[in-house]
């Protein structure tokens, strides 16, 4: 794919990349930002505020120079990528923005020994990287708009109710304002609001908390502290408003099976609950086992508690766990604390042949990662969602 020089000169940055990528990327930002305003509405600020997402490029820049001689070796980063940029709307024209706000954070960053050869070869690089990821977003968009009740950039839907799922996470139900029929998707999939507030705009991915097949899309939104559009939805978004949203998308799914007896275990902490109750309304009419453990710090922010509970009542072959850290005197959950290993161990087979789904706050993941992982299940078997370097998660 690159010449034998082009590779030499990429991977002959590594070393820089390894002490400052995370500079670089904070500096490209910056740079985007004062020059192109009209790609911020694509970032979330909390992310850019906390150094996440300067993080999570950093460290998708350095595994492209690593790799640069063998790409297949990171190619199941890229579906995670592409569904991402289809979800938030990335279009062609974007890329000559990121490319050259890039090199010149390079060449800014790096001084002198950023040499015209070594931002030639970068460029070379990130060319070929943004011609696959057009082709590939492109056919996202087509797909979408190609299947039934799909469309390619926004549409209208009207918020149809609003329901409170707990003291924290409020449910916003959307209906096509054209009364056409909706895209169908898969469990744990999300979808992007498209927003102005305050003439800022804005672009926010939430999960799809429903089972497919409803002639509504429903999202399930937690109110965080100085979150911008969380507030905003909470307090401004009432019935019958409508809402620009781009179609759903994401590759953390329920994935088919062709073992309907491996189980399935759903473990979520606070607002991860949202794409795993949609997973769950999926599944449990399916007769496969399934253990669902929630954690939360007291029964007035356990979202869906209700529903669960109802869905295990009528399916046998739903099993539910509940763990609360801080519970309140009338609360009721199964365990106090948080889910360890040896919590989890007591909902997996012997074999541990299952596929484990987790989501939630990034402490949270970073323990059930390790605990599956120490407990034997396999990496292959390990689903989760995760915003960041993928080595933050597994720092276990």
């Amino acid at each position: 794919m690159f010449s034998a020089h082009t590779i030499s000169l990429v991977q002959a940055t590594v070393p820089v990349l390894q002490q400052h990528g995370e500079s670089i990327t904070s500096h490209f930002y910056s740079l985007m930002f004062e020059h192109h305003p009209e790609v911020k509405a694509f970032f979330n600020e909390a992310h850019q505020a906390s150094g996440t997402q300067a993080r999570a490029l950093a460290g998708a820049v350095l595994a492209y120079a690593a790799h640069i001689d063998r790409l297949d070796e990171i190619a199941d980063a890229l579906p995670r990528i592409i569904q991402k940029h289809a979800a938030l709307g990335v279009l062609p024209e974007h890329y000559p923005i990121i490319g050259r706000c890039l090199l010149r954070a390079i060449k800014e960053m790096l001084g002198d020994a950023a040499t015209d050869d070594i931002l030639a070869a970068w460029g070379e690089a990130y060319q070929a990287l943004a011609d696959l990821l057009i082709a590939a977003e492109e056919q996202v968009y087509a797909d979408h708009a190609a299947r039934e009740g799909g469309w390619r950039g926004e549409r209208a839907f009207r918020i149809a109710r609003r329901e409170a799922e707990s003291e924290l996470i409020t449910s916003f139900y959307l209906e096509p304002a054209d009364g056409r029929p909706l895209l169908t998707f898969a469990p744990g999939q999300y979808l992007t609001l498209v927003l102005c507030i305050d003439g800022q705009p804005l672009r926010r991915n939430y999960s799809l908390s429903d089972a497919p097949g409803k002639p509504w899309y429903r999202i399930s939104v937690k109110r965080e502290a100085g979150g911008r559009v969380s507030n905003w939805l909470h307090d401004h978004a009432l019935i019958e408003m409508e809402l620009r949203v781009l179609p759903p998308c994401g590759d953390f799914m329920l994935e088919p099976t062709t073992n309907p007896q491996r189980p399935l275990v759903l473990v979520t902490g606070g607002v991860g609950i949202t794409p795993a109750i949609s997973m769950l309304e999926a599944a449990a009419p399916t007769g496969r086992p399934i253990r669902f453990i929630h954690a939360a710090r007291h029964g007035g922010v356990h979202a869906f508690r209700s529903r669960v509970d109802e869905l295990a009542s009528v399916h046998a072959n739903v099993q539910v766990l509940y763990v609360y850290d801080q519970p309140r005197p009338d609360d009721t959950p199964h365990a106090t604390g948080v889910v360890t290993a040896t919590l989890l161990a007591g909902h997996l087979p012997p074999d541990r042949d299952v596929d484990l789904y987790f989501l939630g706050p990034k402490p949270f993941m970073q323990s059930v990662y390790g605990s599956g992982l120490a407990l034997g299940v396999s990496p292959h078997r390990l689903r989760y969602e995760f915003f960041g370097p993928l080595e933050v998660l597994k720092a276990v």
